[in-house]
């Protein structure tokens, strides 16, 4: 990749210039990415999902555009390793469940090593970890936000991540280095199966210091551990649109009068079907 492919991406963190890898630097970009750069599959909902080789990714974050954790976490290894960070990728597993502890590959995680000690860092979870965190049993406060590493719990070394607030309360991850090849067939399953969730429902998570912004359909959750839950129902496409470009920060540029109106009417199906599944 260009050196101008990367400067783009660390212009959309707010960097100007390449910064150099310590501690400090890494903290800020993970920050940087969570707040400004969303967990999302709206290419996905379109029927054109993009493939996950990092040089893409890095390529499409810096013109704008953001992915799932295949897509983000991909690409922010790429630009970890482009300013010099000892990155490694591993296998993982997102769960619902709070009791489940399996590494299904569904997930891309990260641990980066700097300064002489070992962080956990995630930009591909949407909910995850405002900040790094080192990489040790322990229990880690971020403002109002508790998590929880532990040992895997199983046949194989690894870390569980448990996060107090959030769709996904578990995280876990195999130990072992993992390459962009050991994903390719999940994300096929994922981007293409009528049974992946990121099929079935149109979603989008940011996050900052304080809180979580969560779209999913037509519904806008906001996750404040100090203010308590809310959420709100999108009624028309102009508000849907203005939520994603303005709290998500998703680029629109991408998206045709053709695609926003099919992209709509999925959305609007999707949420009707949602709605009256709760009525049952």
């Amino acid at each position: 990749m260009t050196t101008g492919t990367y400067a783009g991406y660390l212009r959309r963190l707010g960097f100007a210039e390449p910064p150099r890898p310590t501690a400090e630097v890494l903290f800020a970009l993970q920050r940087a990415h969570v707040e400004r750069i969303p967990y999302e599959n709206v290419d996905i909902q379109l029927g054109r999902a993009p493939g996950i080789d990092p040089a893409l990714s890095v390529r499409r974050i810096a013109a704008g555009g953001s992915g799932y954790c295949f897509h983000v976490n991909g690409a922010f290894a790429a630009l970890l390793e482009s300013l010099g960070f000892d990155v490694t990728r591993h296998v993982g597993g997102v769960h619902h469940d709070p009791q489940a502890r399996t590494v299904t590959g569904d997930h891309l995680a990260l641990t980066v090593r700097v300064g002489g000690a070992a962080y956990f860092v995630d930009t591909g979870l949407g909910d995850g970890p405002h900040e790094p965190l080192p990489l040790r049993a322990g229990t880690h406060r971020q403002g109002d936000f508790r998590y929880v590493l532990e040992p895997l719990r199983g046949p194989e070394p690894g870390w569980t991540l448990l996060a107090s607030y959030g769709p996904c309360p578990v995280t876990v991850f195999s130990s072992a280095p993992a390459t962009t090849a050991d994903f390719e067939a999940e994300h096929v399953r994922l981007t293409t199966s009528p049974e992946s969730g990121f099929v079935r429902t149109l979603v989008m998570i940011r996050r900052d210091a304080e809180s979580i912004d969560v779209l999913r359909g037509r519904v806008h959750a906001r996750i404040d551990p100090a203010k308590g839950p809310s959420e709100r129902e999108l009624d028309t496409p102009q508000e849907f649109y203005e939520v994603m470009a303005t709290v998500f920060g998703r680029s629109l540029h991408d998206l045709g009068p053709a695609d926003r109106t099919r992209l709509w009417e999925r959305v609007c199906r999707s949420h009707e079907a949602w709605r009256a599944g709760r009525a049952g």
